[in-house]
């Protein structure tokens, strides 16, 4: 039987002396014609032998039949898959960063005129939230670092939502855990949509009355959580925990001990870290190796002290995202950490502290150079805005 393989798309013309163990050989061109006899895998190099012995010079090889390791298919498959360039990746986090916003906006305009919260809008966006940490986590990092004083209440949930599952993807819980994490942090300020606005923002400190008006929040949150439906205990334990205290003396309840979760004892160490390293209408953010500091100093009777290590070593001593000075004075951030230890990250320069100006903008690779970073810096200290540069 003969039949021709040449217009199938399928299948490939190889020169015998290429062929490979696995290949699958569907037909010989032998004299111009080609010939299907006995089409198979070759088996062995004996096979390839046989066709050289018999003159054959080209053989046409079924693709898709082929086994993997031959080599064909696997070709074949890394040219289907896109891979984003780290500038595509950054556009795509800032789109899930403003999609998120908009979506916490939404949820708590709605909330404050007494609507019921919708779980689902959340479980979806925790989805895209958990996809964006597996395949780019430097690149949504470095987005969440973009914080603005008029946008903290957004960007504070957003961002305890993405280190929550940061952390909780570093302490090996499943998918499914890190996706109530993340739909807990987001929502773990609900509560505050019911705050008095002058106190919510009020630029200084609040007077013992105002923080007792403040604390309500966890009153409220519990009220509003109560008619949610849909909402997984782990959600709800970050939602309701984050202000609770081991020794007890944290609000709405007053739990103790054992009677925080782990995820109640994780969504504290983040809801502090974040609001440290942000920017608010009364303070400048801090450096993350100061909010370190004040994580431990808060251990043992407010924070888990073990869970706070795993914590700092999670996040790494120059988070990606932040500012750091290297040792010949040019300030960059924190771009690229994946695969490396936590003191060779890439940097992307911009500015001299030495000189006091711009620099052109450079990759530097500490794995690859005689640079080291000299110190964490906090935007504050800072006399240009590196915001541009993100």
């Amino acid at each position: 039987m003969t039949e021709s393989v040449n217009e199938k798309a399928d299948v490939m013309k190889v020169p015998v002396p290429n062929l490979a163990l696995g290949m699958y050989v569907a037909a010989i061109d032998h004299q111009g014609r080609v010939n299907v006899t006995n089409p198979g895998k070759i088996k062995d190099r004996q096979a390839i032998d046989k066709l050289v012995r018999n003159g054959i010079e080209y053989v046409w090889v079924d693709v898709e039949r082929s086994a993997p390791e031959c080599g064909l298919r696997p070709k074949q498959q890394a040219e289907k898959v896109v891979r984003l360039t780290r500038d595509q990746s950054q556009e795509k986090a800032k789109r899930l960063m403003n999609e998120a916003k908009d979506l916490v906006k939404k949820v708590f305009s709605e909330t404050f005129e007494g609507k019921a919260v919708k779980v689902e809008p959340f479980e979806a966006l925790a989805d895209k939230m958990l996809e964006s940490v597996m395949l780019d986590a430097d690149a949504f990092k470095c987005i969440s670092a973009l914080r603005s004083k008029d946008a903290y209440l957004l960007e504070h949930s957003i961002n305890v939502a993405f280190l929550l599952v940061t952390f909780g993807r570093y302490l090996k819980l499943k998918r499914s855990v890190l996706r109530e994490l993340a739909v807990g942090g987001i929502l773990h300020d609900i509560g505050k949509v019911r705050v008095n606005n002058r106190i919510l923002h009020k630029p200084g400190r609040l007077t013992p009355e105002e923080f007792e008006h403040m604390k309500l929040h966890q009153v409220y949150a519990q009220e509003i959580l109560a008619e949610t439906t849909g909402l997984s205990q782990i959600s709800r334990d970050v939602c309701l925990m984050h202000h609770e205290k081991l020794d007890g003396k944290g609000y709405p309840n007053g739990l103790k001990g054992e009677e925080l979760s782990l995820h109640g004892r994780m969504s504290c160490i983040v809801d502090i870290f974040d609001a440290l390293t942000a920017t608010r209408c009364y303070k400048e953010a801090m450096s993350p190796a100061a909010a370190f500091k004040i994580l431990l100093s808060l251990t043992p009777f407010y924070l888990d002290e073990k869970l706070v290590y795993e914590f700092i070593r999670c996040v790494g001593v120059y988070p990606v995202g932040s500012l750091v000075q290297l040792s010949d004075g040019r300030v960059g951030i924190v771009w690229e950490a994946k695969d490396r230890d936590a003191l060779h990250p890439v940097i992307k320069t911009f500015y001299s502290v030495k000189h006091k100006h711009y620099t052109e903008v450079a990759m530097v690779d500490l794995l690859k150079s005689d640079l080291h970073i000299e110190r964490g810096v906090s935007p504050s200290s800072l006399d240009v805005d590196p915001s541009p540069f993100y």
